[in-house]
């Protein structure tokens, strides 16, 4: 049972890592901003679960569950924000190519937002 165990624990701990690397590629790789956000986000919360959950099972402690569940909730929470608030601004300021967007949604709001329109 400890053999397989530590085989378990093995795959999830480089499948982790090798989804954060992928992360750190899609980074250095894409061409524009969206897509560099895309990969900042998606593989590295699957990457923080992959390597939390073998650490879990490595350490075989009820007591270490709820602080890893802890850490995991808070990247799951925060990394959208963050990308969100990444894509915004990067929108506003005419860092995204606009013309390769299928469906921009926030050209509206930009618009009304820079004529002063208020909806009082």
């Amino acid at each position: 049972m400890d053999l397989f165990l530590e085989i378990v624990v093995a795959v999830l701990m480089i499948v982790g890592a090798l989804m954060s690397l992928i992360a750190g590629v899609g980074l250095l790789t894409f061409p524009d901003l969206l897509t560099r956000m895309h990969a900042a986000t998606k593989p590295q919360v699957l990457g923080f679960l992959l390597i939390f959950a073998g650490l879990a099972i490595h350490l075989r402690s009820w007591a270490l569950v709820p602080v890893l569940v802890l850490a995991w909730g808070v990247q799951l929470l925060t990394a959208p924000v963050s990308a969100h608030m990444i894509g915004r601004s990067g929108y506003r300021t005419k860092h995204v190519n606009r013309e390769t967007l299928y469906s921009d949604e926030l050209r509206t709001v930009v618009e009304n937002a820079s004529h002063g329109e208020d909806k009082d």
